[in-house]
């Protein structure tokens, strides 16, 4: 019971009048799948602001395309060709979060995903909340589909990967 309110203090905390929080860490990851091996690419370099007006955090999150890493040099060099990284460098995802997210370990967010220069609206994604001291720690994973931005699914030996492409998001934001 006594963590429980304290994330629901910290939680309200996140949305305060007027405050203002910054992604201090982010590892973002997708996962893609072939029938002869799984691919995971992890990003360290996402940065992010939430600003908190009336009860409302307007949140953004970018992270350049080029620093996604597979292990693969070659893949990750072709992962930003298909994605269209040279064109479109960042992934950004916005969102709001209103003011009765502060009462729940788990928020629905509304995303709108910038990508390979596609926007895709992701309604009702759950992600968990946490509090840790004077920070707060989000994570969830975003259902995306290349197909949701237009990118034909990379092929090995004329098998095509799936089309499912989630990415798994864990960040810590912390109050300026």
């Amino acid at each position: 019971m006594k963590s429980l309110i304290i994330v629901l203090l910290a939680a309200s905390a996140l949305l305060a009048v007027d405050s203002q929080w910054i992604l201090d860490q982010s590892t973002l990851s997708y996962h893609i799948s072939h029938t002869l091996h799984q691919v995971d690419g992890t990003s360290h370099a996402a940065r992010g602001k939430a600003v908190c007006h009336e009860a409302e955090c307007k949140i953004l999150v970018a992270a350049p395309v080029k620093t996604f890493e597979s292990g693969d040099s070659n893949r990750d060099l072709h992962m930003v060709q298909v994605a269209r990284g040279a064109q479109f460098p960042l992934i950004t995802v916005r969102f709001r979060l209103p003011d009765t997210a502060a009462a729940q370990t788990t928020i629905h967010a509304d995303l709108e995903v910038q990508f390979a220069g596609e926007t895709v609206t992701y309604k009702q994604v759950p992600f968990a909340l946490s509090a840790h001291g004077n920070q707060i720690h989000v994570s969830g994973t975003i259902p995306a589909k290349m197909s949701d931005f237009k990118i034909e699914p990379p092929s090995l030996l004329g098998i095509a990967t799936k089309n499912e492409m989630p990415i798994r998001v864990d960040t810590t934001w912390r109050r300026l």
